[in-house]
């Protein structure tokens, strides 16, 4: 597999045999003029204990709580946005209820800023092209909810399979998803969600090979990496991101949890000139009393 340094080591020595190299670059970091910008958001994931949620691939569980109740908790937060997790969604989504959606939102003066799938693109023959379909269905919902992005996961090693095989399933299940996102105007966010993105190393490898796309980007996760140097290996990333997920904790060398350093994940993406929503994911105890504080911290911040 040739990534982009390589791939330049090639086009400068074919250049000085006279031959033009035959490949494309892939996706480019963002391209972006000015300071950075930040809006807040809150995601829906933050309440996943209390939702009534649908996971992918049919597991389901009652909650006290619904997605249009968390549309009004976010109201009461007095943020710009609110990011309207799949998961959180009724089984069968109808146009009636996206339209629903749509209304609470409003009447909170409130932005929808992106949605998540819970895909896994390393799956194999049938299951892959039903992670295909999920994909394409929930575009077509994100543009009539007017949801700019999506959050889209790569998966993990099948058993039986190759990191190899299933990279390049996952290589394929992006690019034939950005294809689609863009003819409805809607970007597709790659997360460092585990998997075969463990790393930046892994994350960069795979977006090497992605079709540069105005539709494709990143979702930096700043809790996600549990390497040596998690900060450092967000920065990596950072350039390519097109939403932005903050977390209150962090497990460097996966060997527990201890405090974010929000200001310090802020100032990555300051750094990156990232301009776009900065969204909460909280993941702890007690979301209802403790989220208000890590917005006012985060108003501050940014």
């Amino acid at each position: 597999m040739l990534h982009r340094r390589d791939l330049l080591k090639t086009s400068v020595a074919s250049t000085l045999l006279g031959v033009m190299p035959a490949f494309a670059w892939g996706a480019q970091p963002r391209k972006k003029t000015g300071a950075a910008k930040f809006q807040l958001s809150l995601a829906a994931y933050s309440f996943n204990r209390q939702l009534e949620r649908n996971w992918p691939r049919g597991r389901s569980k009652p909650g006290e709580m619904t997605l249009l109740d968390f549309i009004d908790y976010c109201g009461e937060m007095n943020i710009p946005g609110t990011e309207l997790t799949s998961y959180y969604f009724p089984k069968e989504v109808t146009p009636e209820y996206i339209e629903k959606v749509k209304q609470r939102c409003q009447s909170h003066g409130l932005t929808i800023s992106g949605t998540a799938i819970g895909n896994d693109f390393c799956f194999e023959g049938k299951a892959f092209e039903v992670e295909l379909a999920t994909t394409r269905q929930w575009v077509d919902y994100a543009a009539m909810m007017g949801a700019p992005v999506i959050r889209i996961f790569a998966g993990k090693v099948p058993k039986g399979s190759t990191a190899e095989a299933a990279i390049d399933r996952c290589v394929l299940g992006i690019n034939e998803s950005v294809k689609y996102a863009a003819t409805k105007g809607v970007t597709l966010a790659l997360e460092n969600h585990g998997g075969i993105t463990a790393t930046p190393e892994e994350m960069l490898a795979i977006i090497d090979r992605v079709d540069d796309s105005p539709y494709f980007g990143v979702n930096l996760d700043g809790g996600n990496f549990r390497t040596a140097d998690p900060y450092g290996d967000l920065a990596k990333i950072a350039p390519y991101a097109v939403n932005a997920q903050v977390k209150v904790a962090i497990n460097p060398n996966n060997k527990g949890k201890e405090p974010a350093d929000l200001e310090r994940v802020v100032q990555i993406l300051r750094d990156a000139q990232y301009q776009g929503f900065l969204v909460l994911e909280y993941e702890e105890d007690n979301p209802r009393e403790e989220i208000p504080k890590y917005l006012d911290q985060l108003r501050k911040l940014i």
